[in-house]
């Protein structure tokens, strides 16, 4: 692909970039030696000038990455945050006048919907296509998962043995009846595990899961994950859905209380004697307007290095996309298990299918 190059306007009304790599803090030690890091392409050391990030991560230690990849390279990084949708609708708005070079965003359905609005460049990238497995990346190249959150069941250890456990699908069975809790259908992990579960077992099964899983609720559906976790371990409910790293919070807590939630409560990886457990992503791709192109591809290309993807992982209690970096000791005492590997860009493409087995599940 050809790429066109245009000079970043002076003035963008709105616009307010936080130079990333005028920041006074250190990388993590492990992190800052220079012989065990990889450069992320021939050039990259080569490059200057600026790079302009659009990003709904929120999480300080995600500083490091961008101080790594300015010392790298020499290349400035203006942050701009914000809630997703408010970045996508922000350059929709923008239009080809755009300064954004790379969103950032999590969960493979808000990549979708910025796919769908048309703000992709497809990108060809060994070096990309090397480190992120299939299963984690666009087909086309439009954008590449940086990290891995899995969805997990989270049980009440003293009325749950973890051997009455199995699937997802277990769940809408008669013996949960009002022993579920779950957030809401609104939600945008629920919704991409609904649309794993379209691709593998189909529209038919899944609205038949859907409906038994609503059968069983506990309660109605409220909070986030952290609440429903919280919910099994005062004895709300016996069992719940939430992403990993939320268990591993409060297990790293300072807080005595937020330790002993967590003491309560087991972490349970289901489906591991069929397709795996559902994972999702955050992830990145080069925006279609970029100024420039090429600093952000070396971008992706470092966010893939093991020394930024330890970052990640460590940083927020995810699972890396590139095998063999380390995560954090939490993470890693809840123990290997099996991905289920359907490609996570069908969750978007099924999101339409899910949002009406939702509804006419009473999935509120």
């Amino acid at each position: 692909m050809k790429f066109t190059k245009r000079q970043l306007l002076s003035t963008i009304a709105g616009l307010t970039a936080i130079t990333i790599a005028s920041c006074s803090g250190q990388a993590p030690d492990s992190t800052s030696s220079e012989t065990d890091s990889a450069t992320p392409s021939d050039t990259a050391a080569e490059m200057d000038g600026e790079l302009n990030l659009y990003s709904s991560r929120h999480y300080d230690t995600d500083n490091a990455l961008y101080q790594g990849f300015t010392s790298k390279t020499g290349i400035e990084i203006n942050l701009i945050e914000g809630e997703a949708d408010e970045l996508i609708s922000r350059m929709q708005s923008e239009g080809e006048n755009s300064p954004a070079d790379v969103l950032v965003t999590v969960d493979a359905s808000r990549l979708w919907r910025a796919e769908e609005e048309g703000l992709f460049q497809s990108v060809e990238s060994e070096t990309l296509k090397s480190a992120v497995p299939e299963n984690l990346r666009h087909p086309d190249g439009l954008w590449f998962g940086l990290t891995q959150r899995a969805r997990v069941i989270v049980y009440n250890k003293d009325t749950v043995d973890p051997s009455e456990l199995s699937t997802y699908e277990d769940l809408a069975d008669s013996q949960w009846e009002g022993r579920v809790c779950i957030r809401s259908s609104s939600n945008i992990y629920n919704q991409s595990l609904l649309g794993s579960m379209v691709e593998s077992i189909g529209v038919d099964a899944t609205e038949e899961w859907a409906k038994g899983l609503v059968s069983n609720f506990a309660r109605e559906p409220e909070g986030g994950d952290t609440d429903q976790i919280k919910a099994v371990a005062a004895g709300q409910c016996d069992v719940a859905i939430a992403n990993h790293y939320y268990w591993a919070r409060l297990a790293k807590s300072e807080d005595a209380t937020e330790q002993e939630i967590a003491d309560q409560v087991g972490v349970f990886f289901p489906n591991q004697e069929g397709r795996g457990t559902h994972v999702n992503i955050s992830g990145a791709g080069v925006l279609e307007n970029a100024p420039n192109p090429e600093n952000a591809i070396a971008f992706l290309e470092y966010l893939t290095t093991p020394e930024a993807q330890e970052i990640f992982a460590k940083g927020n209690n995810e699972y890396p996309v590139v095998e063999e970096v380390s995560v954090d000791d939490v993470v890693s005492d809840m123990g290997d298990f099996k991905v289920d590997t359907v490609n996570v860009s069908t969750y978007g493409y099924n999101n339409s299918e899910v949002l009406q087995i939702s509804d006419r599940a009473g999935w509120k």
